[in-house]
This record gives C-alpha cells, structure tokens and sequence, in this order.
C-alpha cells in the first residue's frame, strides 16, 4: 500500500489498523462495477436506519383529492428536529401523453420536498410551478423536485382488486413491484431550490443523497396511499387496504439513462470516497477470525434469501438475463457446498468470500453485499465517510519525474489499449442541445465530436506521456504547462487520483466496448436500487425501497427489524430456508 493511500484511509480506519484492500485494478474496471448490488452503506439503508433509530412518524396534514384521485396531498415527516414535507400533485395524463423521456412537459404526478410544513398560500404558488418542474420558478424552501408516472396496468389492477375487497395479483406485483416510476429527482440548486452547500448542514439530510432519498421514501408512500384511496373511492365499503407484506414489498420504479453516467466520472473524489468505505466494510468483516452460530446462520439465511430474489429477477435484456441464469447456479453450488462443508471455524467469512474466487463478478458482489450485511457494528459508521468536501488540485510545484511515477501507478491500465485501432475511440460523449442531457455518438461515422465532452481519460494519458518524454526529470508542471497548456486537467486528474485512488474507472469510456449501462448500475447501488432492468446498454429501469418499511412501521418495529431488508423477496415467497 502506498503512503499516499495510507493517508487517505486514515478516516476510515477510526484508530485502528486497515486491513488490506483488494486492488483498485480489479475493483474499479467497468464490468465489476457493472455487478454491484445494493449493500448496508447504500444512501436508502443509511436514511431508513436514520428514521428508525428515530421513531419517525409520518403524517397528513392536507388531503384534497377528488373522487379521481386529482388534487394535492401534503406529507410531513420528522427528521432530527426537523420537518420535511413532501407535496404531491396529482393531476389528469392522456395516456398518449405519458412518456418516461426527460423531455416530457406532463406527469401523472409532480412532487416537492419543502422545508417545513406548507402553508395554504405555499402548495397554492407551487402548484404552477412543481407541476412545470424545470419550467417552473422556485426558492431555497424548495430542497428537491421530482415527477412520476403510474405502471398503469399495475395501478389498475392494484385498485380493481382492493376496491373488490381482494389482494392483488401477486405475479402482477413481481413483474413489476411498483405503482409509479419516476424520471427524474432533481437537487444541487438545480432551478433556484436550495443549494447543495447549505442542504448538507440540514439537521437529518448530512451525507450523500440523503434529500433525495428522502423525497423518493414520501412518493413512496404517497402512492400507496393513492392506490388504496382511489379503491375507496371506488369500492366504497368493500375495499380493503394493501396488506402490510404488500405495502412493503411495493416500492418506486426509476428510469435513468445517460444523464446519470457522468457523475461517476466528473467526481472522482467523492467516487473515490463511496467505493473506499464499501472495501473499508468488506475488508473489516473478511478479517474476522471467529464468528458467532447466530452471525453463521444468518449469511446462510442471506444467501438463500439472495437466491430466491434472483429467481424473482426477470429482464428482457439478454446480457443481463444470461449474467442472472449463472448467478442462479452459482448460488444453488455455493449454498450446497457450505452445506456440505461447512464455513472454516478460523476467519469463516474470508473463506466465504474465497470460495467464489474463480465465479461470476455477479456472485463476487452478491457477496459483497452479503458480507457486509453481517457485522453492522464495524460497517455503519462508515457511512459518515461517504460525503467528502476534497475537490482536484492542481500541484504546480511537482517535478516531472514525479508525475511520471504517479502515470506508471495509477494508469498503466492505459498501457492495455490499442490506439492504432478504430475501437480505441469509437464513441464520444456529448450533451444534446435538444435535451440538455449527456449522449453516446459515434466518432468515425457521426458529426459532433468536436463538441465532446472530457471522458476520453485513456487518450489524454497517452498525449501526455507523448510530450513528457520530451520534458527534463527536474521541470516542474508548471514550467510544463507554460508550454503545453491543454494538459493541465489531465494532469491535475492524475494529481488527485495519487490520494483518490478509487476515484478512477480502469477502463476507455469512449472505446467500442464501452457500456455505459455499468457505470448507471454502479451508482445506483450506491443509492440502494434493485432489480436492475437494463432497457439497452445506455439505460435502465430499476425499482427503489422494494421491500423497505413503509412510514408507518418506522416507529413501532425494532430498528434492527426496520433495517432487514437487502434482497426483497414477495410476502408469498417460499421461506429461504426450505
């Protein structure tokens, strides 16, 4: 391990020594992060066990629905001291109107997360404004905005049944598992809401994403809610609710395309910060040496959960079907073999790990997720270390032949592509005009590549150890840049990946063999997302807080119980221990 790395985990390792990481080579190449699952550090886990801990209890304050279901709802929950209101419009959509593209100006469903609880006059000026999202004008009250549409035939079903006094279908709710889907939570400022740098020392919101997963746990549970009003309203009498086991196992379905790649790309500190903590976890519980009988049964009872839920995941996307096939008989052998075999009694967890070594990266991650599941005591703080502040810097001062030494660290992966070859920049990365969203276009055979954005990190090495041979040992970078001022982000990259080790893909993100598909399932593990539904290999669908506890389990079940939730399984699902 290098002092440089050395340095940037001592916030990880909280006193303690750090056990050993496994390399960044293998971890950070686009096909691992494309096999990530969820895991106890994902910002949904970190936001439930938040409320939780709390006790949190939801309420509704203003239901003004009509018989259709139109109108609005205000949602209010606690959060540290704090209120935080979600404010749902429910509004008309033609069904040739209802459209999952970022472009779309009409929603089933519009959505604000407002600081406080909302006077009439607020949900009155909003209304005009949310239901418009970007088109809309808003103040630093505002902390995210969001829209949704309804699985329409899902929602149908859902509210025929109840209104007729019956549970839903259960294969409808597997198939899909969610009432609405959303296309688009949006933060950071982002059209006058409030601004990330003052939302973060929001008392319940300190952290990654911790606003927008808030907001995405009230839609929850306003479509729920929504659901069950729109059965009443038709079945009068007769209408039951969702059962508890239905209400949980319903979450949000999210479409996410291209837009959501960069990010992983134009923060490798914060980058580097998220998968440091997930190794940091992963290294913790492999270097336990002795395990308790409950600690043993329970990565027993995980692992056979994981296989039921992976026989629940369907795609049509043959790549992911045909990874989820082998991921199904890797299980069946790995449960079988412990089985057989039981887990060594000396670091039984490294030896679970070990017996994957030579499977799928699905599995490998699987149980990851598994691992880290299992000791909660050395993995929860290490939530607080995903958020950091550190920003790339340019070092002008260091010698060239420093530099040098950092390229042949950190980026020998480069070393790997061809650039002779057509493949090694076949695609470029671009942000329409019409859409204002970041896209794939095709170097050699489409227009625009001069518009570009700065993704192809590989090809930037390559022009740079070009001119660096030609450069004394002794120059300083900035004497070097005086010369050759177009590498001066490049440069100031690899500086900051010197002590962001994990902030870098080992991969050519504009080369043929690119999917960008990787780098949105790599994030949106971080976020919690499950049933990843890859629609092509630049976008999906996914479904968020599947399984989770829905606002009105949060204060009467024990955290520990509010916090199971990692790989949902159908209330009708055999137990995972036959």
């Amino acid at each position: 391990m290098t002092p440089l790395l050395e340095q940037q985990i001592d916030k990880y390792a909280c006193g303690a020594s750090l056990p050993p990481l496994r390399p960044v080579d293998g971890v950070m190449r686009l096909s691992r992060m494309g096999a990530f699952f969820p895991h106890r550090l994902s910002f949904m886990r970190v936001l439930i066990r938040r409320l939780a801990r709390q006790k949190a209890v939801m309420q509704m304050p203003v239901c003004a629905l009509d018989e259709n279901g139109f109108g609005h709802v205000v949602l209010c929950l606690p959060l540290s001291g704090r209120i935080y209101s979600l404010i749902a419009y429910s509004r008309p959509l033609e069904d040739g109107a209802r459209t999952d593209r970022v472009i779309a100006t009409s929603w089933d469903a519009s959505f604000c997360l407002f600081d406080g609880v909302p006077k009439p006059a607020d949900i009155e000026r909003l209304a005009d404004e949310v239901t418009r999202q970007e088109a809309g004008r808003y103040d630093e009250r505002a902390l995210t905005l969001s829209r949704a549409n309804k699985s329409v035939r899902l929602f149908q079903h859902v509210t025929e049944a109840l209104a007729a006094g019956r549970q839903p279908d259960k294969e409808q709710l597997v198939s899909t598992g969610y009432l609405m889907r959303t296309t688009a939570v949006y933060g950071n400022g982002k059209f006058g809401i409030a601004d990330r740098d003052q939302l973060v020392k929001y008392d319940g919101l300190e952290g990654a994403f911790q606003a927008e997963m808030l907001t995405v746990f009230l839609i929850r549970e306003f479509t729920l809610f929504l659901a069950e009003y729109c059965a009443s309203q038709k079945g009068g009498g007769t209408a039951v609710p969702l059962s508890r086991e239905n209400r949980r196992y319903l979450g949000v379905g999210n479409s996410t395309g291209l837009g959501m790649a960069p990010f992983l790309v134009t923060h490798p500190c914060l980058l580097n910060s998220w998968i440091m903590a997930r190794e940091v976890a992963l290294a913790r519980v492999i270097q336990c040496q002795k395990a308790s009988p409950y600690k043993l049964q329970r990565a027993k009872d995980l692992l056979a959960r994981a296989r039921l839920h992976c026989l629940d995941w369907q795609v049509e996307d043959a790549i992911q079907m045909q990874r989820i096939h082998i991921l199904r008989g890797e299980l069946e052998r790995l449960i079988a073999d412990i089985s057989a075999r039981p887990l060594a009694e000396i670091a039984p967890f490294a030896d679970l790990y070990q017996r994957a070594e030579n499977a799928s990266e699905e599995l490998q991650e699987l149980l990851v997720s598994v691992l880290i599941e299992l000791m909660p005591e050395e993995v929860d703080a290490l939530a607080d270390c995903m958020a950091t502040d550190a920003l790339p810097r340019l070092v002008p001062q260091m010698p060239i032949s420093e530099l040098k030494s950092l390229i042949a660290e950190h980026y020998h992966w480069v070393e790997d592509i061809d650039f002779t070859q057509p493949a090694a920049d076949a695609q470029f990365w671009y942000v329409s005009a019409a859409k204002l969203e970041p896209r794939l276009g095709l170097r050699h055979s489409e227009p625009g590549a001069e518009l570009e954005m700065p993704f192809n990190i590989a090809g930037y090495i390559r022009a740079l150890n070009i001119e660096l041979a030609e450069a004394g040992e002794d120059e300083s970078v900035a004497s070097f840049l005086l010369r050759a001022p177009r590498h001066r982000n490049i440069i100031r990259r690899i500086q900051t990946i010197a002590k962001f080790p994990y902030g870098e893909i080992h991969d050519n993100l504009v080369g043929q063999d690119c999917r960008p598909i990787d780098l949105l399932r790599c994030k949106l593990s971080f976020f919690g997302a499950s049933k990843f539904d890859p629609k092509s290999d630049k976008w999906t669908r996914i479904t968020l807080y599947q399984g989770a506890p829905t606002a009105d389990e949060l204060a009467i079940n024990p955290p520990e119980i509010s916090d199971d939730w990692l790989f949902p399984l159908h209330p009708d699902s055999p137990s995972p221990q036959s």
